[in-house]
């Protein structure tokens, strides 16, 4: 017997990603699985009615979340974790290492998470081309916000990942004069951080660091009205001053430092990220629907928690540092 999934739309401020375009819809088959939330389509374009038409059925909201799995992006920031109940399947990104609330709720309720945030194959994250949209997103929206040109500034960029990779073909592209520095080259980094204009932190935090690269300290050394960009978004983590901001209140100062950290920046560009998602979660869906996911090496390295039982270690070491256990 086939799952169902629920598709419920993201109640994240700004969030208008989805994980499937109609054209993926349209390949499907299994389309009489698939359950969406009324209006699913519209940021896209793709009213309720062509949505039937392909063969999905359109519910509310209630009943999307009843289903065997439930796809939803923002998974881990959604407010209906606590109304899920054990069987169900939650699939997107999670990041419940540093959410300790979050993996005791899906704990208790028996809930799988297959997060999007551990899917790999052959070393490269499936979801690559979103976190480069981060990348891209951040800087023209953080410069636009200050009403700055890329060819006007000289950017350090912190990282060599995805998100860095989009930062920099962004400022490049578009006449920036840019510097890119690695874990290697932190103190390098440190010592001519007043030679920049912005800095983009893009580097993926090891969570058991508990140094900086930027301290508050060094925002004295920084150019006046010079801007940080946190594409990471690790609160007081990579960047000790950085707190998270949304899309409608960007950025905030300390010291004459602007600082800019959403995290949520390809929502900026959705139609974009929508189908960059899309293409990665319409070829497993198909597993999920026929109960292989067991079968499957990317489904399983990405499931995170199963039968009430934690199975990422990165959670377990994590949330036994002495600092949470108190």
């Amino acid at each position: 017997m086939l799952r169902t999934i629920g598709f419920p739309i993201g109640r994240k401020e700004h969030e208008k990603r989805r994980a499937l375009t109609i054209e993926a819809i349209k390949a499907c088959p299994y389309k009489e699985q698939l359950v969406f939330e009324k209006d699913y389509g519209t940021v896209l374009g793709i009213s309720n009615k062509e949505l039937a038409n392909t063969g999905v059925h359109i519910a509310n909201r209630e009943e999307v979340l009843r289903q065997d799995i439930i796809c939803d992006p923002k998974a881990g920031d959604a407010e209906y974790i606590e109304s899920l109940t054990s069987g169900q399947i939650l699939f997107g990104w999670i990041h419940a290492v540093q959410n300790r609330e979050l993996t005791e709720q899906l704990v208790k309720n028996g809930i799988t998470a297959i997060a999007w945030e551990d899917m790999n194959e052959r070393g490269r994250h499936l979801f690559w081309r979103n976190n480069e949209i981060a990348g891209e997103a951040a800087v023209l929206h953080a410069l636009e916000q200050l009403g700055i040109l890329p060819y006007e500034v000289k950017a350090a960029i912190l990282g060599r990942g995805n998100t860095a990779r989009g930062a920099y073909k962004i400022l490049t592209k578009l006449g920036a004069d840019v510097t890119v520095y690695d874990r290697r080259t932190e103190e390098l980094f440190r010592q001519e951080i007043d030679q920049y204009d912005v800095l983009v932190n893009a580097i993926l935090w090891d969570i058991n660091r508990n140094d900086h690269i930027i301290y508050k300290e060094d925002l004295q050394r920084m150019k006046k009205g010079s801007l940080i960009i946190d594409v990471s978004c690790d609160e007081g983590k990579g960047v000790e001053t950085s707190k998270p901001t949304t899309i409608e209140q960007p950025i905030y100062s300390i010291n004459g430092i602007y600082h800019y950290v959403v995290d949520h920046t390809p929502s900026i560009y959705h139609a974009s990220a929508s189908k960059s998602i899309s293409e990665v979660v319409s070829k497993y869906l198909p597993i999920l629907l026929t109960k292989k996911e067991q079968e499957n090496a990317v489904l399983q390295e990405a499931t995170i928690i199963k039968d009430q039982t934690i199975l990422d270690k990165k959670i377990l070491d994590y949330q036994r540092k002495p600092s949470l256990l108190a």
